[in-house]
């Protein structure tokens, strides 16, 4: 094959072609890869040798059984997907980015956001197809537009502004922020990002944003805290009105499996004990499950809250007929 009147283009193409053919089978022979490339198996070993030059661990073995061999790297060379392949990858991490998998939700993201941008506009509408069409059933965690989520990674990663309109708690309205990270509880989006209106560090949930959109305007990052904390402090307390905390008589290991780090923080007092604090609203829901939770215990703070329980408990004890209560 001539490569002089295409100015190299040939060449490369075989080599890429050469690439995919190493990574669709453990081992060829040179005799097979040079009439899949319709060229000489002399060619083959130089386009071996360029894969090599590239970063690529072409490996190769002489003799019986042997052949040209894809070995592993330092790190992960770039895969050649055909059409069929891109779609079943993208599927796979939306499915993955919904939290199906303890652990892969945000490395998910951050990888489809990455395929999403190089995906040819006809194979983005087979994915769309397949999302759309596809029921999952329902784990309780709220529901995430895949599209707002992938343009937020596009954001964090490309340190670009964003826009789109918030239905908080405490109000709704338009939001302009630079956002730094996603984080994924597992039933819920989070993205921790600077509120240039407020100038300050605020945390957004996913599923009340609408209109997100990013036009292109850059920003320089800021010292930003660290996101998992940050998030997991403002899910569990600073948006309510209270905050209890309790001392625990079980070590911080042990109130952890049964704790989500959605609802509250547990910190170590001691090898056989922790204090655990939760926020929230309404003070006879929170002694309720405060109350539930199965080991002995100390109400720390509010005093409010303790005070809730003790009139709780004499209402249960009275409902079950204690005849001490009177």
């Amino acid at each position: 094959m001539s490569t002089t009147s295409d100015g190299g283009t040939g060449t490369t193409a075989r080599v890429l072609r050469l690439l995919d053919l190493l990574q669709s089978r453990p081992v060829w022979s040179g005799t097979e890869l040079a009439d899949r490339l319709g060229v000489t198996t002399r060619s083959v070993r130089r386009d071996v040798e360029r894969l090599r030059d590239l970063g690529y661990p072409v490996n190769a073995a002489h003799g019986a059984g042997g052949g040209y061999q894809l070995g592993a790297g330092r790190r992960l060379p770039p895969l050649l997907l055909d059409d069929t392949e891109a779609v079943a990858v993208a599927v796979c991490l939306r499915l993955a980015a919904g939290g199906t998998v303890e652990g892969l939700g945000e490395a998910a993201v951050r990888t489809l956001a990455k395929l999403d941008q190089v995906l040819p506009g006809r194979l983005r509408a087979q994915v769309e197809a397949i999302h759309e069409a596809t029921v999952t059933l329902d784990s309780g965690a709220a529901t995430v537009d895949a599209a707002t989520l992938l343009l937020l990674a596009r954001a964090c990663r490309e340190t670009e502004r964003v826009t789109f309109a918030y239905a908080g708690p405490r109000g709704s309205g338009e939001r302009q922020v630079e956002p730094y990270r996603l984080v994924a509880t597992g039933r819920r989006w989070y993205l921790l990002a600077y509120d240039l209106d407020r100038e300050d560090w605020r945390t957004f949930r996913l599923d009340r944003m609408a209109d997100a959109g990013a036009r292109g305007w850059r920003f320089t990052p800021r010292e930003a805290p660290d996101a998992a904390a940050y998030v997991q402090r403002s899910i569990s307390r600073g948006a309510y009105d209270h905050v209890a905390r309790v001392r625990i008589e079980a070590p911080k290991s042990l109130v952890e499996k049964q704790i989500p780090p959605s609802v509250g923080t547990v910190t170590s007092d001691g090898p056989d004990r922790c204090i655990f604090e939760a926020g929230g609203n309404h003070l006879g829901a929170m002694a309720m499950h405060i109350g539930a939770l199965p080991w002995e215990m100390t109400v720390l703070e509010p005093p409010e809250l303790r005070e809730t329980m003790r009139e709780q408990a004499a209402r249960m004890l009275r409902a079950a007929g204690d005849p001490t209560t009177g």
